[in-house]
């Protein structure tokens, strides 16, 4: 694989709001600068309880990580993976087994110098500093080689990330060259934001992120199933991550927006 563009490098930039630290601001963690809050604060004075939606894609991360252990996947690239912390990756990870890697993957400077200490004591698990624009130099990583196996099933993760990816960049192209990489009996897993339920929610949450450094890109949930191509999506689907297999209690009807939707797929 060759990548026909390599996305120039991001400078670090703590004046205005980053992506990342605000996802750890709304999940409670400390890796966030006054920006950030204010920020969140903001937010919530528009659209009250929205820090709902964070915590929901966190779950499902969590529900999908589960998920993919039991079906015996132990390899996981979280691209565009935010700061490790509150319950990501390789913490749901080793609380079901020793056996397992983790390659987070992040653009943003300060986002990778603070996971790097974070992740020190855990040899599973490692960042890399690298654009998900740049397959090849994610999977072709010396980080990545020595990681992982990658003849043998991973599982993907474009959890949150595809909607920062704006069309002139051809998010399209670029799910499709991960997709082809993948060896048989992996899983791609994607979330992303939508406005399909919640056009107006959706366009206050944009015009917000527009003053970040990270603008959003919301996508219609038609697009958003295509990018999982010719693998089988499995059960329940494509849908509303509010309603992919939920724990008991935490139904859709109990959510106040429905923004975020993605899935799980095999590649066959």
């Amino acid at each position: 694989m060759a990548d026909t563009r390599i996305p120039p490098v991001r400078e670090m930039d703590i004046a205005r709001p980053c992506a990342a630290r605000i996802y750890d601001a709304f999940l409670g963690g400390s890796h966030n600068f006054g920006c950030e809050r204010t920020f969140m604060e903001a937010l919530e004075r528009e659209l009250p309880d929205i820090g709902e939606s964070y915590r929901e894609n966190r779950a499902f991360v969590r529900r999908t990580v589960e998920y993919l252990l039991a079906r015996g996947i132990r390899q996981f690239v979280d691209l565009g993976s935010g700061i490790p912390t509150i319950g990501h990756v390789h913490e749901v990870a080793r609380r079901r087994t020793r056996d397992f890697r983790v390659l987070y993957v992040d653009n943003e400077p300060l986002t990778v110098a603070h996971s790097k200490p974070l992740l020190a004591g855990e040899s599973r698990a490692e960042i890399i500093r690298a654009d998900c624009r740049a397959p090849q130099a994610i999977l072709g990583s010396p980080e990545a080689a020595e990681l992982l196996d990658l003849d043998e099933p991973v599982a993907l993760l474009m959890t949150a990330v595809l909607h920062f990816v704006p069309d002139s960049d051809d998010p399209v192209a670029l799910v499709e060259a991960y997709r082809d990489e993948l060896v048989p009996g992996s899983h791609l897993v994607i979330s992303h934001l939508t406005g399909s339920h919640d056009p107006d929610e959706m366009r206050i949450l944009s015009g917000r992120y527009a003053e970040t450094t990270d603008p959003l890109h919301p996508r219609e949930v038609e697009w958003i199933e295509k990018q999982f191509g010719d693998f089988e999506v499995l059960p329940p689907g494509a849908t509303y991550l509010s309603d992919w297999r939920p724990e008991p209690g935490q139904t859709a009807a109990k959510r106040r927006y429905r923004l975020l939707y993605g899935g799980v797929a095999r590649k066959p």
